[in-house]
């Protein structure tokens, strides 16, 4: 089976590329001792805002299981820790510690410098992630099938 995609398929050459992708930011991320996973959840911490699990479930990719049990490994790490909502008790946020941010701007600067990289070799300035998000904006916003269910 070949390496590279063969199929002018939308999602399948997107699927590689994106496997590709996330394989160099974990190389780039282990330098730092970080996984991919961490990343994600430390950046949608890092405004500094405090987020609840289901925002950061969903900016990490991930269901909220698995984050439960990430999380919980980052706070016995000393990376993220807990904190109620100050404006509902029920709800927890979650933070960056002292540790967890200057993991996050070790690892941000390497992962920025990786992808200006990559992108400048393209000679991408910035249009291919607005594409990117045009395209997913796009993709929640219409039906995955024409009326009579025939595929656009």
């Amino acid at each position: 089976m070949p390496s590279e995609p063969s199929s002018p398929d939308l999602a399948h050459l997107l699927s590689h590329a994106e496997r590709h992708v996330v394989q160099r930011l974990a190389e780039v991320l282990a330098e730092e001792g970080c996984s991919v996973e961490e990343w994600r959840v430390m950046s949608a911490v890092a405004d500094d805002q405090g987020h609840p699990m289901t925002g950061i479930a969903e900016h990490a990719l991930m269901p909220a299981p698995s984050l439960t049990k990430l999380v919980d490994r980052m706070v016995a790490g000393n990376l993220v820790h807990r904190r109620p909502d100050p404006h509902d008790r029920r709800r927890v946020l979650l933070h960056l510690t002292p540790r967890g941010r200057i993991l996050h701007d070790r690892a941000a600067r390497r992962v920025h410098a990786d992808q200006a990289r990559l992108l400048g070799a393209m000679g991408d300035q910035g249009e291919l992630t607005r594409l990117l998000s045009v395209l997913t904006t796009a993709a929640k916003g219409l039906p995955a099938t024409a009326p009579g269910g025939q595929y656009r």
